[in-house]
């Protein structure tokens, strides 16, 4: 393997860290790794926000389903996909008197602007994690920063086109961590020739037999398989209903014409 498939394959998500500064040159290279991601279009649909302050962080950790780990990281990056920059743009190209003249819709953000943006953010945040591992410095993605969007919007000044979509910690790996990688599925139930293959029962439970045997180790929901532990952990929870209520707002407030 070359030094690339290395770090790929030897990244671990990373929750505790070394009481060490990330110094100002080797952030600036993630995020200059993070800005050669692709993009639609050369567009760059996207905004990072570069977290140091020990109270910001405090209250993300917090409004994150309270995972103290994040108030630690020495920095913390959100992805933001961003709409308002080039909406802003529009504004001062005066495309509203161009599209009158050519009878062309006006440019109010819909879904698929969304998609692109988010799209965009997503594919950076990526490039920032494999440059940051390949400098021996650790991360972890936040998903829980779609929750309580009322909240980030207020902390993080965002106007209406901006949606924080995903967020990393970022930190060294300390001295006494041991990596210990998360076994894959095996690519026969995940890559598809041409076409997609819907998978048998059989194909399923051989999918999960591993998984069965780690949930009889820890199995704190009375479940009797791995699919009702699993649904009674990840989705049946408070966490994922405040998900989907703060992500619809997001969209809500996207979509609506002002």
């Amino acid at each position: 393997m070359n030094s690339t498939i290395e770090t790929i394959d030897n990244r671990v998500s990373l929750r505790r860290y070394k009481d060490k500064k990330i110094e100002d040159d080797d952030l600036n290279q993630i995020i200059e790794s993070a800005m050669r991601a692709p993009t639609a279009g050369n567009m760059m649909l996207y905004s990072i926000l570069v977290i140091k302050n020990k109270e910001t962080k405090k209250i993300l950790s917090k409004t994150c389903d309270n995972q103290p780990f994040i108030a630690k990281a020495p920095v913390v990056l959100i992805f933001l996909a961003d709409f308002q920059r080039i909406f802003d743009y529009f504004g001062v190209s005066n495309l509203k008197e161009y599209c009158k003249r050519e009878n062309r819709d006006l440019p109010n953000p819909k879904f698929a602007n969304l998609f692109l943006a988010g799209g965009d953010a997503f594919i950076a945040a990526q490039n920032a994690v494999i440059a940051a591992e390949s400098m021996g410095i650790g991360s972890c993605y936040i998903g829980d920063i779609i929750e309580n969007y009322e909240d980030k919007k207020a902390l993080l000044n965002l106007p209406k086109y901006t949606l924080p979509l995903t967020m990393l910690t970022l930190g060294y790996y300390p001295e006494d961590f041991k990596k210990s990688k998360s076994k894959r599925f095996e690519k026969d139930y995940i890559v598809f020739e041409e076409k997609y293959k819907r998978l048998s029962e059989k194909d399923l439970k051989d999918m999960y037999k591993g998984k069965e045997e780690k949930m009889k180790k820890k199995n704190r929901y009375n479940a009797e398989n791995y699919g009702q532990y699993i649904y009674a952990r990840k989705f049946d929870t408070d966490f994922f209903k405040e998900m989907e209520r703060s992500l619809q707002v997001m969209i809500n407030n996207w979509l609506e014409d002002k």
